[in-house]
């Protein structure tokens, strides 16, 4: 019997746990169908989870496209279907819109294998979205250094602790709600590895404690900031980002496992720690850059 998994009408890092809860009933050997064909918005956590999510089957599962053809175009110009029609047995209209190469707006889905993907997904932010982070976000040139390292930072986090490839995404938006109609940068960088336990644990970084899981390993690597490495200045990755993000009143959300953490600011009313989480391997961690607050008339 085939699972159908439905995705929901907006898709964000929030809304992907709906899509995880229903995953989970369903091993990874069970046939399943992801229907996204009443989805209406994808945010970038959006698009790499769920080619996340297939990487995790052990059978290429059956994709739904969206009915509405214009939010189909969007996911081909994000990148997702170039990458969707590999892992998933697509079905549906994939509209045939031509990819730009030169949107200052978001940098596309974009796989990360190793260190030298690292260094290109760098170089092609700081050439496409340059503009869009100077003059909506107001990033001077040491804040456009720090936002190169974040994402640097945690694209090398795939490289050096999943074990396997994963998926990064950037995009720019206002933020009408939260924001009071400031523009705001994503961060999505998804993959379906080891974790952040496991990975704790094949550093021998565990501590000697009885309240061991996923949400106590995210609390020791996020919180405060202990890497699986003992060499003195490595594993450094997320106590940059944490700085860098305070410094810019942003947001870090990290999911691993069964567990997430998230640093907020005051403009966010997440939940700063979440267990017992429909489980899902890798890490999943989504970084939110609001525009410069001064900048504003």
């Amino acid at each position: 019997m085939t699972a159908v998994i439905t995705v929901p009408s907006s898709l964000n890092d929030q809304t992907f746990e709906q899509v995880l809860d229903q995953l989970a009933a369903h091993p990874p050997e069970e046939k399943v169908i992801v229907d996204a064909r009443h989805c209406t918005w994808a945010s970038p956590y959006g698009l790499t989870g769920l080619l996340t999510l297939a990487q995790t089957r052990a059978e290429k599962p059956v994709f739904l496209t969206p009915e509405e053809t214009d939010k189909s175009s969007y996911w081909v110009r994000a990148g997702f279907f170039k990458y969707a029609e590999e892992l998933y047995d697509v079905q549906g209209v994939v509209p045939r819109t031509r990819m730009s190469g030169e949107s200052d707006v978001l940098l596309e889905v974009t796989p990360v294998n190793a260190s030298s993907d690292v260094h290109d997904v760098v170089e092609r932010i700081q050439k496409q979205a340059e503009h869009i982070l100077t003059s909506k976000l107001h990033l001077e040139p040491r804040a456009m250094m720090g936002f190169s390292m974040a994402l640097s930072e945690s694209c090398q986090n795939i490289v050096e602790h999943a074990g396997r490839g994963g998926w990064v995404m950037v995009q720019a938006y206002q933020y009408r709600k939260r924001l009071g109609g400031r523009w705001a940068a994503e961060i999505a960088v998804c993959d379906a590895g080891i974790g952040f336990r496991r990975s704790l644990e094949n550093g021998q970084r565990r501590p000697v404690t009885d309240r061991w899981g996923d949400g106590a390993a995210l609390e020791l690597a996020v919180v405060n900031g202990v890497s699986r490495y003992s060499d003195p200045g490595r594993g450094q990755g997320i106590k940059g980002i944490r700085g860098y993000i305070g410094r810019r009143k942003g947001k870090l959300a990290v999911r691993s496992g069964t567990a997430r953490i998230a640093i907020l600011p005051m403009w966010d009313d997440d939940v700063p720690r979440r267990d017992n989480l429909a489980p899902f391997p890798g890490a999943q961690l989504q970084i939110t850059i609001p525009e410069h607050a001064e900048k504003q008339p």
